[in-house]
């Protein structure tokens, strides 16, 4: 039996209040204030793109993987280049770091930032075309390769992330994370940046490491080769690792197509505003 147009209009509402939006309310309310302010030219020229429009463009291609070029015009969104401009821009001007730490503000202020123990890990993904902090994958046949390094509170809640090359140790992204942790408000007094402990995996065996973290007041709880046993540290590490399996979810990137760093660090970026976003806003990512 065919459908009526009327019944077919209705179908169409009802599955756009089933799908999840790309951004939500509740998320823009907290991005549009924080995005730079654009003065149009007073010789006037082509309407520019809304911002939300841009960023659910590129929201889209974070989550999808699909090329900037295919992006489709139904959306709304523009095309995939002024998309890609307007991310490029945004990651020069810092807001991904001001939005980044608005959420952690706010996860501090509803007491859901664990600061008992920052843990920290990192993983492997090709990088298509190659590019800056790419390199030689030692876990993908030497094929070139990034990798995602990330730390999180206890629970999973990311803190700061970076790019490199495949082929750098992660004991070297250590101190940067760490540094790069902001300070974190929402509540009366003053600021937190600072984990009561910090926890890795056997590849951020360091004595150096370990008497730097001292001296800051932190606990390493590094590992040593030869020594320590592993076993057991899984039952509070994993929350890292599900973290990362959570910014893979979006197709963008499981494998690097951007030869640039900075867009590939601004979709990463993305990646744990999101998790941030959902967590805050879902209790759930």
């Amino acid at each position: 039996m065919p459908i009526a147009v009327s019944d077919f209009g209705l179908l169409v509402r009802e599955t756009r209040n089933m799908a999840k939006p790309l951004l939500s309310d509740e998320l823009w309310a907290l991005i549009e204030p924080v995005l730079p302010k654009w003065t149009p030219s007073p010789k006037g020229g082509q309407p520019r793109l809304a911002d939300r429009k841009a960023l659910t463009g590129i929201l889209f291609v974070l989550k999808t993987g699909m090329p900037w070029e295919d992006l489709p015009y139904e959306m709304g969104c523009g095309c995939g280049m002024t998309c890609w401009r307007r991310l490029r821009d945004w990651q020069q001007d810092g807001t991904w770091l001001k939005v980044h730490k608005i959420l952690l503000d706010r996860l501090r202020g509803a007491d859901q930032i664990d600061w008992s123990r920052a843990l920290i890990d990192s993983s492997f993904v090709r990088a298509a075309y190659g590019g800056e902090a790419t390199g030689p994958s030692p876990v993908d046949r030497s094929k070139p390769g990034s990798k995602h390094h990330v730390l999180t509170d206890a629970h999973g809640i990311p803190l700061a992330s970076s790019v490199t090359a495949a082929n750098v140790n992660d004991i070297t992204q250590l101190a940067p994370l760490f540094n790069a942790i902001p300070e974190v408000a929402g509540k009366v007094g003053h600021s937190k940046r600072k984990p009561d402990a910090l926890q890795g995996d056997l590849a951020y065996d360091s004595e150096p490491h370990r008497q730097g973290l001292r001296e800051l007041g932190v606990e390493p709880i590094l590992p040593e080769k030869q020594i320590d046993d592993q076993e057991g540290l899984g039952e509070t590490r994993w929350p890292v690792e599900r973290t990362l399996s959570w910014t893979h979810q979006n197709r963008r990137l499981r494998i690097r197509y951007e030869r640039r760093p900075d867009i590939h660090q601004a979709f990463l970026t993305l990646a744990c505003i999101k998790i941030c976003a959902s967590l805050l806003f879902s209790g759930f990512c």
